[in-house]
C-alpha cells in the first residue's frame, strides 16, 4: 500500500474524541470489495467484509455457509487420539469408574459437560472434579489426583494437564488421559495419552482449537470406534452449543472449523434444548437467539463467575445438568456471583489502568500488580487493559508475597509461549497458556525483572509496533442504508470475534437529532443525514469518558460517528441500531 494511503486518516480523523486515529480501507481493498460485489451480487458492506478477510469471490458461498462435514479435521490426525478414544470407549464397555478433572473456566466446564453428557447417553456416570482457583490453582495437583486415583480407574484431565508431570505421576493405579490445548513443553507428563494440538511434536495446524473442540474430536473418534464394533453412538451434533460457547469464551480465532463450530452451535442453542443454557439465557434476560457476542459477553462471564469468586464447579454443573429446576437454581447463583464479580473487577480495573498509564502505554506490554487484588478477576482485568491499550496485558494480584497473574494478548502475539519462556529461564515460579491467554505465578522479587523480560520477548514478536489508538473501519455508511436486511446479511458473514472482528462503519457528517441518558452512564441518540433518514444509536458507558458529554452537548454541530451495526430487539420488534464506539467533530 502506498505511503500516502497508510498515513491518510479516514475522514481526516487523526484524533477522535477518544484520541484515536481512524484507519479505513485502502484503494486495493476497495477494488477487491467492488469486484466481490460485482461477481457475487452481495451487498457492498458484506463484500467488503469478505474481501478484507481474503475470501475470493468463488469462495464466498462456502464462507457464508461453512460446512462442518467439510471442515472437520480427522481426529486421528492428532497424536494419541486413537489410543485415548479407545481407552475411553473401553472404560464405558467394562463399566469402569471414570473421573473428569476440569479447569474452572468456560472451556473446562464445557469440556467436562461434553464428556458427562456423552457418558450419560451410554448409561454411565462420571465424577466431576474442578479445583479451587485460590486454594489449588490452575491444573491438576498431586493431592487431588492421588485421591481420585484411589476411587477411579480412568481420569480425564480436560483443558489442563499438559505441563502437570508431578500431579499426573501421583495418580497411581489409574490411567490418565490429558485432553488439552495449552502449549506443551519439551517432555510430556506420564499420562497414558496426551491429546493436544499444541504439543511440541504436533505441526500446530489445529492449534487454534479450544479444549472443548479437542474433546469433541475425541468423542467423534470414540463414536467411530464404537460404530465399527456395531455399538450405539450418542448424537454429537446437539453438543455443538457447548463447543461454540467454549470457542468464543476462550477467545479462539473464528477461522476455519471454528467458524463452523460457532455458526452451527448457535443454531443448536437457538432450539433451547439444554437446560443450563436456557436457564442462563433467561436469568440474563436474553430474549432472542444468541449471537457470538452473547456467548462472549453475556453467557460466558456468568459461567465463569463460579470459578472466579464462587464455587469452582458451578459452571460445569450448570452446563452438564439435565434438570431444569437445578439449572435455574445454578443460573441464579451464577448471575448473583457475576454481579459481585463486576464490583470487584471495577475496583481492580481502575487501579490497574492508573498503574499502566503511569508506566506509559507505548511499551510492548501493559502490566499492573498490587497486593490484595482478587486472583479471580485478574484475567478479566487483563482483558480490559488489553482492550484499552491494544497491547498484550498482564495483571497480577499478590498475597503473602506470592503473585498470581493472568495475561491476555492481541492478534499475532503469542503470549503463552513468551510466559512459558519466562518459566524455563527461572524468572517466574511457573506459567503457561496459549497464544491469547496465559497465567503465571511469581514472587515479589521476580516481578520487575520478569515483566522487563516479558516486554522484551513480546517486542521481538512485534508487540507495540502499531499505534495503540488506531480504530480500524470498514468504510462509510449512510443512515438510510442501515436496514434490517443489510444487518442480517452482515451477520451471515459471521460469526464475529477473535480473528474475525465485527465490521465497524462510519456515519459521516451525522446530525444528532435527539439524545437521552439511559441506564448507568449510557447515551441513546438519534442520528440523521439531513435528508430525512434516521438511525438509532447507543453508546454504552458514554459518560465514563469524553463521548457522552461531547455528544450530549453537541449544540447542533455535525459529527462523524463510528460503530457496529446490530438489531435492537425490543417489545417483539427488531430495529437497526448503531453500537457507537467513537466520534469526531466534522468540519462544516
Amino acid at each position: 500500500m502506498p505511503r500516502d494511503e497508510i498515513e491518510r486518516a479516514f475522514l481526516d480523523v487523526s484524533a477522535s474524541l477518544t484520541g484515536r486515529r481512524w484507519v479505513g480501507p485502502g484503494a486495493e481493498e476497495d477494488r477487491q470489495a467492488e469486484r466481490m460485489a460485482q461477481i457475487t451480487g452481495l451487498a457492498a458492506p458484506v463484500a467488503r467484509i469478505l474481501a478484507r478477510r481474503g475470501v475470493a469471490p468463488e469462495e464466498a458461498p462456502a464462507h457464508l455457509s461453512p460446512s462442518l462435514r467439510e471442515l472437520l479435521p480427522d481426529p486421528r490426525s492428532l497424536k494419541d487420539m486413537e489410543l485415548a478414544a479407545g481407552r475411553l470407549a473401553g472404560a464405558v464397555q467394562t463399566a469402569q469408574r471414570i473421573a473428569i478433572f476440569a479447569d474452572y473456566d468456560v472451556d473446562g466446564g464445557a469440556s467436562a459437560a461434553l464428556l458427562i453428557h456423552w457418558l450419560r447417553a451410554l448409561g454411565r456416570n462420571a465424577t466431576l472434579y474442578v479445583p479451587d482457583r485460590i486454594d489449588e490453582g490452575y491444573g491438576p495437583n498431586a493431592p487431588a489426583m492421588a485421591r481420585l486415583a484411589t476411587a477411579h480407574d480412568l481420569i480425564l484431565c480436560v483443558d489442563c494437564g499438559t505441563l502437570s508431570h508431578e500431579a499426573i505421576a501421583a495418580a497411581e493405579g489409574a490411567d490418565v488421559l490429558v485432553i488439552d490445548h495449552h502449549l506443551g513443553g519439551e517432555t510430556l507428563p506420564p499420562a497414558l495419552a496426551v491429546v493436544n494440538p499444541n504439543r511440541a511434536d504436533e505441526p500446530g495446524d489445529l492449534g487454534h482449537l479450544c479444549a472443548a473442540a479437542v474433546v469433541f474430536l475425541l468423542l467423534v473418534e470414540a463414536n467411530r470406534q464404537r460404530r465399527a464394533e456395531g455399538l450405539p453412538c450418542p448424537d454429537l451434533l446437539g453438543a455443538l452449543d457447548l463447543v461454540a460457547l467454549a470457542t468464543v469464551a476462550d477467545v479462539a480465532p473464528l477461522t476455519g472449523v471454528n467458524r463452523a463450530f460457532v455458526q452451527q452451535g448457535l443454531k443448536v442453542m437457538g432450539h433451547r434444548a439444554r437446560p443450563g443454557l436456557v436457564a442462563l439465557a433467561d436469568v440474563a434476560r436474553l430474549d432472542r437467539p444468541p449471537s457470538a457476542y452473547h456467548l462472549g459477553y453475556v453467557l460466558g462471564p456468568r459461567v465463569n463467575a463460579g470459578g472466579r469468586i464462587g464455587a469452582a464447579d458451578l459452571g460445569a454443573r450448570l452446563l452438564s445438568t439435565d434438570d431444569p429446576h437445578e439449572a435455574t437454581a445454578l443460573a441464579e447463583r451464577l448471575d448473583a456471583l457475576n454481579t459481585e464479580r463486576r464490583a470487584i473487577e471495577a475496583a481492580v480495573r481502575d487501579a490497574a489502568l492508573d498503574q499502566a498509564e503511569a508506566r506509559g502505554l507505548d511499551a510492548p506490554l501493559a502490566w499492573a500488580a498490587a497486593e490484595g487484588w482478587h486472583a479471580g478477576v485478574v484475567g478479566i482485568v487483563a482483558a480490559r487493559l488489553k482492550e484499552a491499550t491494544h497491547r498484550p496485558a498482564v495483571v497480577i494480584g499478590f498475597e503473602d508475597g506470592i503473585g498470581k497473574g493472568s495475561g491476555r494478548s492481541v492478534s499475532g502475539i503469542d503470549l503463552g509461549a513468551a510466559i512459558q519462556r519466562l518459566a524455563a529461564e527461572g524468572l517466574i515460579e511457573k506459567g503457561g497458556g496459549h497464544r491469547m491467554a496465559a497465567g503465571l505465578t511469581l514472587s515479589e522479587a521476580q516481578l520487575e525483572p520478569a515483566m522487563a523480560r516479558l516486554s522484551e520477548l513480546l517486542a521481538r514478536q512485534g508487540a507495540g509496533a502499531t499505534g495503540p489508538r488506531d480504530l480500524r473501519l470498514d468504510g462509510p455508511l449512510m443512515p438510510g442504508a442501515a436496514t434490517a436486511d443489510l444487518i442480517e446479511a452482515i451477520e451471515a458473514a459471521g460469526p464475529f470475534g477473535q480473528g474475525a472482528p465485527a465490521p465497524r462503519f462510519a456515519v459521516p457528517q451525522a446530525r444528532i437529532l435527539h439524545t437521552r441518558r439511559v441506564g448507568e452512564g449510557h447515551l441513546k441518540l438519534t442520528l440523521g443525514d439531513g435528508l430525512g433518514a434516521k438511525l438509532e444509536a447507543i453508546a454504552f458507558g458514554a459518560f465514563d469518558g469524553p463521548l457522552g458529554p461531547a455528544l450530549e452537548g453537541h449544540g447542533g454541530a455535525l459529527f462523524h460517528i463510528a460503530g457496529r451495526l446490530e438489531l435492537n430487539h425490543w417489545n417483539g420488534r427488531a430495529t437497526p441500531q448503531l453500537r457507537l464506539e467513537d466520534a469526531a467533530p466534522a468540519t462544516q
